[in-house]
């Protein structure tokens, strides 16, 4: 990550805050090893504890309220997925001048995967669609909204709005003309018209963990809750070469509505974290420079 900063209001944490954190409300585990380990995410801060945990922070307050949320859903969610998901092992409080809620959780050893350098991408592929398709199934009560979950038309202004900025931004090689075709095809496709589903609603690169190119955790549910099915096709252009895109689309049995859609979403989450990360967050431009390639190259 580069050294200017992603937001303005980020909290600063480092190594002796969170060992202060640990030790004052974890004494159990004071002693132990705290690294910060370096991850393209926006939203939180993670330092490793000792071998097996992990503690995770929020950087901004918007953050918080997913804290909350996972240690509420995750443990339900566990119990129902093929896919380990994260264990929350201790609920840290505010304290030491740090405003909100955080977490232990249990360390998932795995890497995130990288498009482009895939060892099993047809098996990975199978492997996304049974998650997807897992969450899909679940029936608990009470889920919030996803986030990004409602209709592809109330991310229109924003979408529009960042490929006015790409066409401020030459360097970047952004044809805003053809991304602003795909997105009006996505407004024009026919909504989803059946009861929200369950969804994770962020399965980028860096919320995924692979072992020998197969699927072994999924990662960060702060954005999940119900919502249009094709929130969770991400991973179709945002990883996914296109004959291993394939497989993913008919394990699904996604039809050409849900498929538009997906592509749109995808794409629309590129085109509004290129020009806010382009300086900032290396992994996170260059998934986004993916995404708008693979999307354009399909179309």
């Amino acid at each position: 990550m580069s050294s200017a900063q992603m937001h303005s209001d980020l909290h600063p944490i480092d190594d002796a805050l969170v060992r202060r954190l640990v030790a004052g409300q974890f004494p159990q585990w004071a002693g132990l090893p705290v690294v910060r380990f370096p991850s393209g995410g926006t939203v939180n801060a993670m330092y490793r504890l000792g071998d097996d945990m992990v503690v995770r922070l929020p950087l901004v307050r918007g953050g918080a309220l997913d804290v909350t949320m996972e240690r509420e859903w995750l443990p339900r969610l566990a119990s129902v997925l093929p896919t380990p998901v994260p264990e929350v092992l201790g609920a840290g409080e505010p304290a030491e001048g740090y405003p909100w809620d955080w977490s232990v959780y249990r360390w998932l050893a795995g890497e995130n995967p990288e498009a482009g350098a895939l060892s099993e991408p047809v098996l990975l592929a199978e492997d996304l669609a049974g998650f997807v398709a897992a969450m899909r199934g679940i029936t608990l009560p009470g889920a919030p909204p996803a986030h990004r979950g409602g209709p592809v038309a109330s991310l229109d202004a924003s979408t529009r709005a960042a490929i006015e900025q790409l066409r401020g931004i030459p360097q970047e090689g952004v044809d805003c003309d053809a991304v602003l075709a795909v997105w009006e095809d996505a407004l024009r496709a026919p909504a989803w018209d059946g009861p929200p589903v369950w969804l994770h609603a962020d399965l980028m690169p860096g919320n995924l963990l692979v072992d020998n190119g197969r699927l072994t955790s999924v990662i960060d549910f702060g954005c999940m809750g119900m919502g249009d099915p094709a929130c969770d096709l991400f991973p179709a252009w945002n990883l996914l070469p296109a004959d291993a895109r394939k497989v993913f689309r008919d394990a699904l049995g996604v039809d050409d509505a849900a498929w538009i859609r997906g592509r749109g979403r995808t794409l629309s989450q590129a085109l509004i974290a290129l020009p806010d990360y382009r300086t900032t967050n290396p992994a996170m431009a260059n998934n986004a420079r993916h995404v708008i390639r693979a999307v354009l190259e399909e179309r």
